[in-house]
């Protein structure tokens, strides 16, 4: 019954205004008619990452909730772990609307949202306040004005540390002028340095874009590692626009969704070859097959955002059921025994 009540209740929402579905989308978390059968486990599915204890490897990306308004729910939506944000040191609102696109026809999304948030101050008074039970995370970001992008991430984070079992340095929207300049080598390292200084025993993730040449993943990598980021989050939206069918196709933005798959799926194999730092996966995932795939392409967890627009929300559930189903049947007894096993073919489809 309730699968039926998703579905129609999906159907309807993108009948919607985009934003405007998602802040309903939100909001129908706190009723009675979500799905929501609590974490998704078993002793396959059971994963370590950066010293946090997932029920399951199938996490959400940042960006579904922003605000953390929805924590409660989503800790009981069958995924493994959680990330709210991004939150910049001040609220702000973000670019103009319209700003989220659907792409039905590539069952994607473009975003132009620019981190409009509630600011770190109500956000972290939202987190204090969340529910026991699997990890939460936070996505830092900068204000567009800030004097001095970088010091905004360690400020977001030296705020919400103690509510927080990680936190994400996200350097890769394309919606920030000029953000995407922080993953040069110098400007990272000197970023992740003063994160790393008032992070106290918080692990500390890098998300990355997807729209990097193999020295800048090769730069990354080396940076990261010397950091000792405790993983590495591939990949962030692309502004590729290849192959899109949809009338919104050429809106300015990030690409989410099917789309990114591969692309995203080849620079993750990449960067498992260059480091030892451990890689999530995120990107047009929108099934179990597609979690599979990043995880044997290196990824030690993944996480979903886009495809719960088309899938709805009981996917985290599906894609973490069927994600058991597939590791019995290839003999693994574990998610971390199947990652990376097939790296080789990714990097060999990258260079075809």
């Amino acid at each position: 019954m309730k699968q039926t009540l998703e579905r129609i209740g999906t159907q309807a929402l993108r009948r919607l205004d985009p934003e405007t579905a998602h802040g309903l989308a939100l909001k129908a978390l706190h009723t009675p008619l979500a799905p929501l059968p609590g974490p998704i486990t078993s002793d396959r599915l059971r994963t370590s990452l950066a010293g946090m204890d997932l029920p399951n490897p199938v996490g959400l990306a940042a960006g579904f909730d922003k605000n953390a308004t929805a924590i409660a729910p989503l800790s009981r939506a069958g995924f493994g772990w959680i990330e709210v944000g991004a939150a910049t040191p001040l609220p702000q609102p973000g670019n103009p609307k319209p700003r989220l696109f659907r792409l039905t026809e590539d069952a994607a999304a473009i975003n132009r949202f620019g981190f409009n948030n509630d600011g770190m101050q109500a956000i972290a008074a939202r987190l204090a306040k969340r529910p026991k039970g699997v990890p939460v995370g936070l996505n830092l970001g900068a204000n567009k004005d800030s004097a001095n992008r970088a010091e905004d991430f360690a400020k977001v984070l030296q705020h919400c540390a103690p509510y927080i079992d990680f936190a994400t340095v996200n350097v890769s929207s394309p919606n920030t002028e000029k953000l995407r300049d922080l993953q040069g080598p110098m400007a990272l390292a000197a970023l992740l340095d003063g994160v790393m200084q008032v992070r106290g025993d918080i692990p500390v993730f890098l998300k990355i874009a997807p729209d990097l040449t193999d020295q800048d993943l090769a730069d990354i990598a080396k940076v990261a590692q010397d950091a000792r980021v405790a993983a590495i989050i591939a990949t962030n939206t692309t502004l590729d626009r290849t192959g899109l069918r949809s009338a919104h196709a050429q809106e300015k933005g990030g690409l989410s969704g099917a789309p990114l798959f591969e692309k995203s799926t080849r620079v993750l194999a990449k960067l498992h070859r260059l480091t030892k730092v451990p890689l999530i996966g995120v990107g047009g995932i929108a099934s179990a097959e597609h979690a599979y795939a990043k995880i044997k392409a290196g990824a030690s967890a993944v996480q979903l955002y886009t495809g719960l627009v088309y899938g709805g929300l009981s996917l985290a559930t599906r894609i973490a059921e069927e994600l058991d189903t597939h590791l019995q049947q290839d003999g693994f007894q574990s998610v971390a025994s199947a990652v990376g096993t097939e790296t080789q073919k990714w990097l060999q489809a990258s260079s075809d």
